[in-house]
C-alpha cells in the first residue's frame, strides 16, 4: 500500500502594507522630532560634526557649490516638485479621475502645512557660518526640500503604478525618484543650510504622509469608491 502523498505546506507570505510602512515611518519621525526638540547631546554632536566636515570641503570647492545650488534651487526645489504634482493633478482631472486628482493635491498641500507647522513649533536654528556658501531662511526642522521631494516623488510613483506603467519606464522612474530624494537631501547638507537630522526628519515625515495617503485611498476604494480604469 503506497503512502499518501502529502501536499507541501502553504507558504506564508509577509506583505508590507502602506499603513504599516506609514506607521513605522511616523514613529521613527516622532523619535527624531523628540530628540531634536530636547536637543539630545549625541544627536546634536553628530549633526555638528557632519555639518563642520561638509562645510570645510564646501568652502574649498566653489564649482561643486555652484552645481549644488543649481540642483537645490531649480531641479529639486520644492516649487519644482509642486509643479510636477500640479501637472499630474491636471492630467488626472482631464482624464475624469477627479477624486484622485483632489486626493493627490490635498496630500501635497497637507505635507506643506505639516512641514511649516513643525518648523514653527520646533523653531530650530539653521547652521551658522562665518563664511557661508549659501543661505536659507525660517526654521530648520524638518527640511522642506527633503520632505517635499519625497512626498512629490512618492505620489508620482504611486500614480505611475496605478496606471500600469511599463517595466522600463517604472525602473527609470524609480531611479530618478531615488536620485532626486537622496540628492536634494545631500545638497542641503553640503551647502550648510540644514543639519542631518533635519533631512532625516523630512524624509521620514514625507514617507509616512505618502504611505498613509495611499492606504487611505485604497481603503476608500475597498468600500466601493471609483477605481482607475485598467488597474487591478
Amino acid at each position: 500500500m503506497s503512502s499518501p502523498q502529502l501536499s507541501p505546506p502553504a507558504r506564508t507570505r509577509s506583505r508590507v502594507t502602506p499603513f504599516g510602512t506609514g506607521t513605522v515611518c511616523a514613529l521613527l519621525a516622532l523619535v527624531v522630532l523628540t530628540l531634536v526638540a530636547v536637543r539630545w547631546s549625541p544627536l546634536m554632536t553628530l549633526d555638528r560634526n557632519i555639518a563642520d566636515a561638509l562645510h570645510r570641503r564646501a568652502v574649498t570647492e566653489p564649482g561643486l557649490v555652484h552645481t549644488n545650488r543649481i540642483l537645490t534651487d531649480w531641479a529639486w526645489d520644492p516649487w519644482t516638485m509642486r509643479g510636477l504634482i500640479t501637472v499630474a493633478v491636471v492630467v488626472l482631472w482631464w482624464r475624469g479621475e477627479r477624486l484622485l486628482a483632489v486626493w493627490v493635491a490635498a496630500t501635497s498641500v497637507l505635507a506643506t502645512l505639516v512641514q511649516q507647522g513643525l518648523k514653527s513649533a520646533v523653531g530650530r536654528e539653521r547652521p551658522q557660518w562665518p563664511d557661508p556658501v549659501d543661505s536659507a531662511h525660517y526654521a530648520a526642522f524638518p527640511s522642506g526640500h527633503a520632505m517635499t521631494a519625497l512626498v512629490s516623488c512618492g505620489l508620482l510613483l504611486w500614480l505611475l503604478r496605478r496606471h500600469g506603467t511599463g517595466p522600463r519606464l517604472w525602473r527609470t522612474a524609480l531611479v530618478v525618484a531615488f536620485v532626486s530624494v537622496v540628492g536634494v537631501g545631500l545638497t542641503r547638507l553640503y551647502l550648510g543650510v540644514h543639519w542631518l537630522s533635519d533631512v532625516l526628519g523630512g524624509w521620514l515625515l514625507g514617507a509616512a504622509l505618502v504611505a498613509f495617503s495611499i492606504a487611505g485611498y485604497a481603503r476608500y476604494e475597498r468600500r466601493g469608491g471609483p477605481r482607475t480604469p485598467g488597474c487591478s
